[in-house]
């Protein structure tokens, strides 16, 4: 889709009074994580971000004339790069080679570097993907099936002239098209990036050095692990999707990042989707640091109110036996990964989701939390499994008919949403709290309203 130009678009003057009232109604951070994105590109570009202007020009693009946000961002981008008089396209390929980390969304490039990571094509239309990377910094790469290049061999120094850079969702992205000249090279200088810190990650490539801190269950079928890592600053979750270049994970494509031991991760894709990123470390290398440790920083919060729902997948558990598995097994003990398991173990959970009349945030409660406000063991559990008509089902339902409707704060990490409950108590009745309620509901009633 072509980008329009702000100042060609019918109607936009029309509009402004439109715009003015929304902005008072909805205030400057609508699209935080937007102009966060675009603040940051034009402050490299020694411009001074006016943040109320951005949200201004992104609001009317989206909200009035209902361009996609991708493409809203970049007019606005490039609207103020040009207002500025910087150039936001470099039409005219150049030879001059650029370090990888200085190539921007808009550049026709010349880079030298080494591939570090090639992976398989999603698409008809693509030749090869990966990633390449100089002393600078890393980039992922396309090769259009178009181009008619030869594949770039892994762990090779390459020469890439009048390759073109574009975004995705923040992230840049090179591609090499017909236009591509592409040369081998011949140095094999030491290549070492720098490790970032998880609250300084931003969409790209990176390199980490992480403690991975909890394994979830996969929840699609291509997916071979996801979990929570986290160092000093933060935590963010990460993907391995299956049938990818897995060499990081050794011979055994069965080896996964185990829990609590620290890794350093080269070269993963920092994704980014509603302001909340994710890593994808399916064509990454992880190499284990044997006996370190991370204090890993707390991002604990707490919400209190209702049980209002619960998943299937909650109760009466089975995991995979597997060394560094722990997988939720199938009530058919199927692993995603291992495939049929015999000697499976019990475990007891709750998924659901607390209500607290505002808003709703879906938690997760192991074990030890579950006993504690359940009053339900496992062994309990076990038993009620073994000796009713319904099994498994019989121990939801038990856990259904003593949390619905009950209030709780539940304490834990928010991940994207979901509370990885640590702690969880009953909140109990507060007198002033509900004589609080009544108050507010009053002057409804008094003015004929329904309360």
């Amino acid at each position: 889709m072509s980008q329009p130009e702000l100042s060609t678009i019918p109607g936009a003057g029309r509009d402004l009074r439109k715009l003015l009232i929304k902005q008072e109604m909805f205030g400057v951070d609508e699209y935080p994580e937007i102009i966060k994105r675009i603040s940051q590109k034009i402050e490299e570009k020694g411009i001074t971000a006016e943040e109320d202007r951005i949200a201004s020009k992104l609001r009317l693009l989206i909200e009035d004339f209902h361009i996609p946000p991708e493409e809203a961002e970049k007019t606005v981008t490039n609207e103020i790069l040009r207002e500025n008089n910087v150039s936001t396209v470099s039409r005219e390929p150049s030879s001059e080679t650029i370090g990888i980390a200085d190539a921007n969304p808009g550049d026709w490039v010349t880079i030298e570097g080494k591939v570090v990571s090639v992976s398989a094509h999603p698409h008809e239309a693509i030749a090869q993907k990966g990633i390449i990377a100089d002393e600078s910094g890393a980039i992922s790469f396309i090769i259009w099936e178009k181009a008619g290049a030869e594949p770039l061999e892994e762990l090779r120094w390459y020469r890439i002239e009048s390759a073109v850079v574009d975004e995705y969702r923040g992230a840049p992205s090179m591609k090499i098209h017909s236009g591509t000249t592409i040369t081998k090279s011949e140095q094999e200088k030491p290549l070492m990036p720098t490790p970032v810190k998880i609250a300084d990650l931003k969409p790209g490539v990176a390199t980490i050095r992480v403690k991975m801190i909890q394994n979830w269950d996969p929840r699609h079928e291509n997916m071979l692990q996801s979990g929570l890592l986290g160092d000093e600053t933060g935590t963010v979750k990460f993907i391995t999707w299956k049938e990818r270049n897995n060499d990081f994970l050794g011979e055994s494509r069965d080896k996964l990042l185990e829990e609590n031991k620290v890794y350093s991760i080269y070269y993963a894709v920092v994704d980014e989707y509603n302001g909340n990123y994710s890593l994808n470390i399916s064509d990454s290398m992880a190499l284990e640091e044997e006996g370190a440790d991370i204090e890993i920083a707390s991002n604990e919060t707490g919400v209190t109110g209702v049980f209002v729902n619960f998943s299937p997948n909650m109760g009466l558990i089975k995991r995979c036996p597997v060394e560094g598995c722990n997988r939720a097994l199938s009530r058919q003990n199927y692993c995603p990964v291992h495939e049929l398991q015999n000697n499976s173990k019990y475990d007891l959970r709750i998924i659901g989701t607390i209500d607290n009349g505002k808003e709703a945030h879906n938690v997760i409660i192991q074990r030890e939390v579950t006993e504690n406000i359940t009053g339900m063991t496992l062994e309990k559990a076990i038993e009620m499994a073994e000796n009713n008509p319904l099994g498994l089902d019989d121990v939801i339902l038990e856990i259904k008919k003593v949390l619905t409707g009950r209030y709780y704060t539940c304490t834990g990490s928010d991940i994207n949403g979901t509370i990885l409950v640590e702690s969880c108590t009953p909140k109990r009745f507060d007198s002033m709290e509900h004589a609080e309620l009544l108050n507010r509901a009053a002057p409804e009633e008094e003015a004929g309203g329904e309360f």
